[in-house]
């Protein structure tokens, strides 16, 4: 049955021709929605931590930071100069780095003096607004003790030093 039924010729013409119409699709909305999906969006300003308690030495400060968003971000730019007490803040050298963590400690700074500090997160979408501005101080130089004034008796001691600081030092801890 088999063979004869491969014999036979058969007719595939169908009795209604399709009807084709050539239609234009708008696809904007979809790649739209498709482009926001893989997007990443560039991150919020970040947020600068005030100096803490024992964050700074007469040469370097360790600065910190963080997000209040789950933004992904691909790393941080921080951004620092000194603070003058002069009218000419603009002529200050602004420095720049690069940093992957949420903090950062900067070396080779000038003892008792007033650092501003700003950072911005980036990914590949782009760079973040910057953060407020944060005042950071370095500590001051050790005094040095004028051996040649040093003066005591049974129950006291004179001691005299001077600072090495050009800004005013708070106040001074002696030990004996």
């Amino acid at each position: 049955r088999l063979e004869e039924f491969l014999k036979q010729e058969v007719d595939l013409e169908l009795s209604t021709l399709p009807d084709f119409e050539e239609r234009v699709i708008d696809v904007s909305e979809v790649e739209q929605l498709m482009n926001s999906i893989n997007a990443i969006p560039a991150p919020c300003a970040p947020v600068i931590n005030p100096q803490a308690p024992n964050a700074a030495t007469g040469t370097s400060l360790r600065v910190c930071w963080g997000l209040f968003s789950d933004d992904t971000v691909e790393c941080y730019q921080l951004c620092y100069k000194p603070v003058s007490n002069e009218g000419h803040s603009d002529e200050q050298a602004e420095h720049t780095l690069k940093v992957k963590e949420t903090y950062c400690t900067i070396t080779d700074l000038l003892p008792n003096t007033q650092y501003e500090f700003w950072v911005s997160a980036l990914n590949a979408s782009g760079i973040s607004p910057p953060s407020e501005r944060a005042v950071y101080v370095t500590a001051p130089s050790p005094p040095t003790i004028k051996n040649k004034k040093i003066q005591s008796c049974e129950n006291a001691a004179l001691v005299c030093w001077e600072s090495r600081d050009i800004n005013p030092v708070d106040s001074y801890t002696v030990e004996l």
